[in-house]
This record gives C-alpha cells, sequence and structure tokens, in this order.
C-alpha cells in the first residue's frame, strides 16, 4: 500500500489560515490550489486501488472466490481508513511539498 499519504491527519481538526495562506499570501488561491491538488491525490489513490483490485477479478465463479473477497476486502478497507485526498493535500501545503504555478509565470512556485 502507498505510505506516502500516512502522515495527513484522518479525523477533522480545525485549521488555522494564516498558515494556508501562507504560500501565496492570498487564501483563495490556496483553497483553488489544495482543490486542485486534492483531485490530483484522489486520482492517485483511485488508479492505485483499481490496479490492487484488479488482482482479484476472475473470470468464472468458484469456491476460492470467498476467500479472494476477504483480501479485497481487507484492501478496500484499507483505502477506506485513509486520510482524505483534501487532508493529504493540506498537509502537503503545511510541510511544503506542493509545486503551483501561477497564469503568466514561466516558474513554478516552490516555497
Amino acid at each position: 500500500m502507498n505510505q506516502k499519504h500516512n502522515s495527513a491527519a484522518k479525523t477533522t481538526i480545525t485549521r488555522d489560515v494564516n498558515l494556508l495562506d501562507k504560500e501565496t499570501g492570498n487564501v483563495y488561491e490556496s483553497v483553488a490550489i489544495l482543490g486542485k491538488r486534492a483531485n490530483q491525490v484522489a486520482v492517485e489513490i483511485r488508479e492505485e486501488l483499481s490496479a490492487k483490485l484488479e488482482e482479484f477479478t476472475v473470470s468464472g465463479e468458484n469456491l476460492e472466490e470467498v476467500y479472494e473477497n476477504r483480501e479485497q476486502i481487507e484492501v478496500s478497507k484499507h483505502y477506506e481508513r485513509m486520510a482524505k485526498p483534501s487532508a493529504i493535500a493540506i498537509q502537503e501545503m503545511l510541510e511544503g511539498k506542493v509545486v503551483f504555478r501561477r497564469p503568466g509565470e514561466d516558474a513554478p512556485v516552490v516555497k
């Protein structure tokens, strides 16, 4: 399983808005960047989960499928317990791992 997303909060916590807009100087721009990054993380997680579940597909039903479904259920439960993409995006921004570019600028902004 992907371990890079484990540092984000798995429950709802209160965030200091002043910390979120430190990167951009504008809270609305920060929220837009976080939304885009959260979408990217969600796609990564969805693709990873699909690849894991693809291993469990079988063409016909048989008795062994019951045992495979237990493994499949465990994989699904792991992904359900993971931090939400928005929490991962916020954690990445607070750690300075988010790279963004403003329209009309050549170099990405890294903070």
